[in-house]
């Protein structure tokens, strides 16, 4: 399975242990059991290969966190390089047509995108493979995973899933709201919208053409600073039709 993972923010939320220069998901601050001290990226990263090391795990990031990356996880990580940052869908874009142009990744093959920052267990990333294994195996376009809320976030957008099963189609989104409408919003068994997706990347590839004007990643790279500013959930989630969400009901604490 292909999976990116988006770290190309700041990561300021830690301050002042976390800036610009040392960005949150870099900090050693997770000890394991023999007593050493890990950070954010390298727990998600590790996570991941020792449910399957065959996965090819790319890092979507920012010019200034690529020699970080490579001193902690190793120089053989793949590694997709933002010329600037501007927001989720092109940097999802981006790293997509670098899987597909520069990896030889083929269109039929599943991508899971996610965020480098949440806290979570070891069923956050089986529930990862398992959104991949659904999204590999059906003909629906775009696939989210739906975190289930345990109180009302002002933080969080909101899925709305047409019933309660544990993949559902997509009936709406909310936008973030205050507590209160959060509230109505859970009451009417609405998810917690983690920025997490998966599609078949032949899919990416030809909305990436519809929305930008570029289908290479040379292109993308190239214009990359001309790209509108623009979340992912924005330019392609709330305009597709063909989406389900996959429920997760395990613990997620958001360090973002």
């Amino acid at each position: 399975m292909n999976i990116v993972l988006l770290s190309g923010g700041s990561g300021k939320r830690l301050w002042p242990l976390s800036n610009d220069i040392r960005s949150k998901q870099f900090i050693k601050i997770f000890k394991d059991a023999n007593g050493e001290y890990s950070s954010m990226v390298q727990m998600i990263y590790n996570h991941l290969l020792m449910i399957d090391a065959k996965t090819n795990i790319t890092i979507a990031t920012s010019k200034t966190q690529v020699s970080t990356l490579r001193n902690q996880l190793g120089d053989d990580v793949s590694i997709c390089v933002e010329p600037c940052r501007r927001d989720t869908f092109p940097a999802v874009a981006l790293a997509c047509a670098y899987l597909h142009d520069v990896k030889n990744v083929p269109d039929d093959e599943v991508v899971v995108c996610c965020p480098v920052d949440p806290y979570v267990h070891k069923d956050y990333f089986e529930s990862l493979y398992r959104l991949g294994s659904i999204a590999q195996s059906d003909s629906t376009n775009l696939y989210l995973m739906g975190i289930k809320p345990t109180y009302p976030s002002e933080k969080y957008g909101y899925i709305i899933p047409e019933n309660a099963d544990t993949v559902s189609r997509v009936s709406g989104f909310k936008e973030k709201p205050d507590a209160e409408t959060a509230q109505r919003y859970i009451d009417l068994g609405a998810l917690w919208n983690g920025g997490i997706f998966a599609f078949k990347i032949g899919y990416i590839m030809k909305k990436t053409a519809q929305i930008t004007g570029f289908d290479c990643y040379k292109d993308l790279y190239e214009n990359y600073a001309s790209l509108e500013k623009i979340s992912f959930d924005y330019a392609v989630s709330e305009k597709e039709n063909d989406i389900k969400v996959m429920l997760f009901t395990g613990e997620w604490k958001d360090l973002g």
